[in-house]
């Protein structure tokens, strides 16, 4: 079934979408696993929880966290993406009734003000450009409950040679300037901005990767 894209500036991924599940494993150095677990770990998904996932891709987290939630008790994860086939393939491959996924982009979402207890987010904000950034992070803060929890994994600054050159061929070979915003470490001061709590660094992975931590105030 086809899925019209959003219209978006920031960079997506359509034309990766038949090949993505191969791919990230890849990228992630076959570590997606633990990799996966780790966001889970910080996440904490209560069976209750309402769930916000930006920039999904094909499903492959929302449906690993969908099986802690009951939908007996309300609990279900919405997945979003810009990308159609994204969206397209998740559904045909990981949708359940309570692992929903829509084509919608992370700047403007269409949600209703604190519908979420908890959103997620991981390697997407190298994707879009820093005023985009800063805006879907604010769509974030508006739609989770007060005390709502934002697990943010992504590129930041460097911490190794190795991190260090990765990110910058990556930033060059891709030509991506939003990747170099991202190594210039501005997503913890953007989440700051944008409401939430000080966000604290819980895991980092191959010198380049962190995974932020962070709620909305009470």
């Amino acid at each position: 079934m086809t899925v019209p894209s959003v219209p978006t500036r920031g960079r997506t991924l359509d034309y990766a979408a038949p090949v993505y599940d191969l791919l990230e494993p890849l990228c992630l150095l076959n570590r997606q696993d633990e990799f996966d677990r780790t966001v889970l770990q910080a996440l904490d998904p209560q069976p209750g929880d309402k769930i916000l996932d930006l920039g999904c891709g094909t499903g492959v987290q929302c449906r690993k966290i969908s099986q802690f939630l009951d939908p007996g008790q309300g609990g279900c994860i919405t997945g979003i993406d810009a990308a159609g086939r994204m969206i397209a393939a998740a559904r045909a491959k990981r949708a359940t009734p309570h692992c929903r996924f829509e084509a919608m982009a992370a700047e403007d979402l269409h949600f209703p003000d604190a519908a979420f207890d908890a959103v997620i987010s991981s390697l997407f904000y190298h994707h879009v450009p820093l005023d985009l950034k800063r805006r879907s992070l604010e769509e974030a803060f508006r739609v989770l409950k007060p005390g709502g929890r934002l697990i943010v994994a992504d590129m930041h600054t460097p911490t190794t040679f190795i991190g260090a050159l990765v990110s910058h061929l990556s930033r060059w070979l891709f030509l991506q300037p939003q990747i170099a915003e991202n190594i210039r470490g501005v997503l913890p001061e953007l989440m700051s901005e944008s409401g939430f709590l000080p966000p604290r660094i819980v895991a980092r992975y191959f010198g380049y990767i962190a995974v932020f931590s962070t709620t909305r105030p009470l």
